[in-house]
């Protein structure tokens, strides 16, 4: 049994036990607790915290664990009605109210319930995490001189100066600040360059994370629509033009949801017209490490080619090492690097020393480009393995393109009229077949052009899972397609039919 179940299993164990004892009493020895369930120490110490953080047992060192005193009762909830209008309060007409949606955020934050195939995680499976080697790192690290001393504001300089080798030549490490992640990078930066109430133009579809941090700044996001090469620059001029935006958020490359890459001839016009507009340029480059073995020379960043400032750069080692490792930077030149510097010293002071010392240490360690040629490796032959069983057993989702980098795919679902209850409806049943995917609703920030969902092959356990996904799925759309048949009205589809699937990407529609 897993460490992490084996726990679980005995603070159950325990909490079931607890009415045999006092308010007072002493628990069993943790070597008797050993004996008898047949578990390591560690086991039973992290059982015993788990129940001490539910405040049902305490801990004493060197006496053992005792039942905890009876809760007192709970005070009466209060009337926090009022909040509802406190919190609506937009302060005029011009203001958009700052409405917090998270749930796009948390399809793919939340773990699924066991024996659910997870095909709506955001990141790696723990078996493609260096765990080992961030271990180390983490070790080494705590024993570096003033490891646990208060770092510099910006971040460490060995750590700024990495990250801005990484990005390339036109960056130095003056132009960098240290973050806690990729998702603060962009709160940061978008509160920076944006007042409430501006629009902000973004991809079409994007990541649900980016259009919750901007409208819960109070930023409208506008649409600009996206195809298999990247952001239209004539839909981009055309937006900048009706919307007097003054912010443009992209993924140059393996755009989350699509994959897409922004082709070479959009990446200099994607720039201009910005520079025109007088506009910034965010780009998310969350994915450069998550390029899978085949995709070839990969094109630099566009802050690596930016020399007036037009683009604020972010970018992580989250996702090609851990959630937990909460460790990415901003570039940028010119007056703005002062104000991202000041939002972030105010809203976080600094990112942990130890974590910084970790991620130097990880980065510089034999092992980091070990991981990241098996990373690249492994995900290719996962994303192959994934499309093939789609288009083998589940041929009516439409996959207009298969990416060469990132960790998901992204799909067209059939439908009456591509409507969201198709979406909805594909969605509700794969996880009643026991397989977890992502609705695409929460990737668009207008209306969706047709029904779409992404699927993760990054976050499942390898490729048994994924192809037991895929068929699940493919039961989940029969028992869809079997229900429908029988609706009032409705025809049965014929085995083996099939609607032609479009030439064009359903993303380019605006």
């Amino acid at each position: 049994m897993e460490e992490r179940s084996s726990v679980g299993e005995l603070a159950k164990s325990l909490r079931g036990e607890l009415n045999r004892y006092s308010p007072g009493g002493k628990l069993p020895s943790s070597r008797a607790l050993v004996e008898r369930f047949r578990v390591s120490p560690v086991t039973v110490t992290r059982a015993l915290a788990q129940l001490a953080a539910e405040g049902l047992v305490v801990t004493r060192p060197g006496a053992g664990a005792f039942r905890a005193e009876p809760r007192t009762t709970a005070p009466p909830a209060g009337d926090t009605s009022w909040q509802e209008v406190s919190l609506s309060g937009d302060g005029g007409p011009e203001v958009v109210p700052r409405t917090v949606d998270a749930s796009g955020v948390l399809v793919t934050l939340a773990a699924p319930s066991p024996g659910v195939i997870e095909f709506n995680g955001g990141y790696l499976h723990p078996t493609l995490q260096p765990e080992r080697a961030m271990a180390a790192a983490l070790a080494r690290a705590g024993r570096r001189p003033g490891a646990w001393g208060r770092p510099p504001v910006d971040g460490l300089p060995e750590l700024r100066a990495w990250f801005a080798r990484e990005i390339g030549p036109g960056v130095g490490a003056a132009d960098v600040l240290v973050t806690a992640g990729g998702q603060s990078a962009l709160a940061t930066a978008l509160r920076a360059l944006a007042p409430p109430g501006a629009p902000v133009l973004v991809e079409s579809p994007t990541y649900p994370g980016m259009l919750a941090v901007a409208r819960a700044a109070g930023l409208r996001p506008v649409p600009v629509p996206v195809d298999r090469d990247g952001v239209r620059p004539e839909l981009l001029a055309a937006a900048f033009r009706a919307t007097g935006a003054r912010v443009f958020v992209c993924q140059p490359l393996f755009q989350n949801p699509t994959g897409a890459v922004l082709a070479p001839e959009r990446r200099a016009e994607t720039l201009r017209i910005a520079r025109t507009a007088g506009a910034f340029v965010v780009e998310d480059d969350f994915a450069r490490r998550l390029a899978h073995e085949d995709a070839g020379p990969l094109p630099p960043p566009l802050a690596a080619d930016d020399p007036d400032g037009v683009v604020v750069h972010v970018c992580s080692l989250t996702k090609v090492t851990s959630p937990s490792l909460r460790v990415g930077a901003m570039a940028a030149r010119g007056p703005v690097l002062e104000r991202l510097r000041a939002i972030q010293v105010v809203d976080s002071f600094f990112v942990p020393r130890p974590l910084q010392e970790a991620a130097l240490e990880l980065v510089g360690s034999p092992s980091w480009n070990t991981h990241l040629r098996s990373v690249a490796a492994e995900l290719a032959r996962r994303r192959t393995l994934l499309a093939g069983e789609l288009r083998r057993l589940l041929p009516e989702l439409d996959l207009p393109h298969v990416p060469s980098g990132g960790g998901s795919l992204w799909l067209r679902v059939p439908g009456e009229g591509g409507s969201g209850a198709d979406e909805a409806a594909f969605v509700s049943g794969a996880l009643r077949a026991g397989v977890a995917v992502a609705p695409g609703r929460p990737y668009f920030c207008a209306e969706p052009p047709a029904a779409q969902t992404r699927i993760s092959f990054a976050a499942a356990s390898g490729a048994g899972e994924i192809a037991e996904g895929v068929r699940r799925l493919r039961t989940a759309y029969d028992t869809l397609r079997a229900g429908a048949g029988r609706r009032p009205g409705s025809q049965p589809s014929r085995p083996g039919s099939r609607e032609r699937a479009p030439e064009r990407w359903a993303t380019r529609s605006s």
